[in-house]
């Protein structure tokens, strides 16, 4: 084979992942991924914040602070409502109380059934300014909490999908891969059947049946010729993309390596080229395959009510 254009070895092709770190995405609707990615029972997409009752705020400041507390939810890319719950909501019930001088106040995730998934308080706020209903102080408890509250949504659909024999937790994802196009020289054919060979893992499993598939891969290649190089010279700008879809069309991420490469160096044979673009890619598609899948998340354990006490 031929071996890797000069030009290539210091880098290689960079590999930048798009749109694939932040996706903790908990409560998220996947579509037609439910039937693959959680059980049957997955939280639907929104989490109601009612107005609370119990918050130590007037009517008015209550329903800021649930108002803030769903903005703040939001942020956390947890699609909240500040809406009283409705049947079959999953919700966050929100109380306050005083403790050593200051307020403290506390959250629930409420199953649709009424029953308490999980709890935990928020850091203490300033008494006076909570009495008065201040907008800082409600606007600052929320944006405090939404994090943990994430993290919360986030074990307990990780631990749904654990309990589900058909999520990825509990087998390879399958993914259609629909080739290369774009690539100048035989890079068409060469990346694809590199790409096909790298992935497949423990935990992924490639086909070109979309039939069934949790993902689909396309790559794609745009080759810029005669750009102006750091050194002076003209040099062809190579980018190649390896979009990874939902069987419905939505992106869970993409994979872009981009380089500079000597004129037509790969207008012929690509070589180990492709085998060290196509493996660098596969690295880059598995992650973006689990942390959009959230196979990867710790399971919240179900809270298991205490024994009662003897009479």
């Amino acid at each position: 084979m031929r071996r890797l254009c000069p030009v290539l070895l210091p880098l290689c092709f960079p590999l930048v992942l798009g749109g694939c770190f932040s996706l903790s995405r908990p409560f998220a609707d996947p579509g037609q991924q439910a039937r693959y990615l959680t059980a049957a029972n997955l939280p639907p997409a929104r989490l109601a914040v009612p107005t609370p009752t119990e918050s130590l705020l007037s009517d008015d400041a209550a329903a800021l602070w649930a108002h803030d507390m769903a903005q703040a939810m939001v942020g956390q890319s947890v699609p909240a409502i500040a809406q009283p719950r409705k049947k079959g909501d999953w919700w966050l019930k929100m109380s306050a109380a005083t403790r050593n001088g200051a307020v403290v106040p506390h959250y629930v995730i409420m199953t649709p059934e009424g029953k308490i998934r999980a709890e935990t308080d928020g850091p203490a706020v300033d008494m006076a300014g909570w009495s008065a209903g201040d907008r800082l102080a409600l606007q600052g408890a929320a944006v405090q909490e939404a994090p943990q509250l994430a993290n919360l949504l986030t074990g307990i659909q990780a631990n749904m999908m654990q309990q589900d024999p058909h999520s990825l937790m509990n087998r390879p994802a399958k993914i259609c891969f629909k080739g290369v196009t774009g690539a100048p020289g035989d890079g068409n054919i060469a990346l694809a059947r590199a790409f096909y060979a790298s992935l497949p893992d423990k935990t992924n499993t490639v086909t070109t049946t979309e039939k069934g598939a949790d993902f689909i891969v396309r790559g794609t290649v745009d080759l810029k010729t005669g750009a102006p190089g750091s050194t002076g010279h003209a040099v062809d700008h190579i980018e190649i993309v390896w979009h990874v879809l939902t069987p419905d069309g939505k992106e869970a991420g993409a994979a872009t390596q981009f380089h500079d490469i000597a004129p037509h160096s790969l207008d012929g044979a690509w070589g180990d080229t492709a085998d060290m673009a196509a493996d660098e890619a596969a690295q880059g598609v598995r992650t973006i395959v689990t942390n959009y899948s959230g196979r990867n998340h710790a399971p919240l354990p179900e809270t298991k009510p205490a024994p009662k006490k003897a009479a």
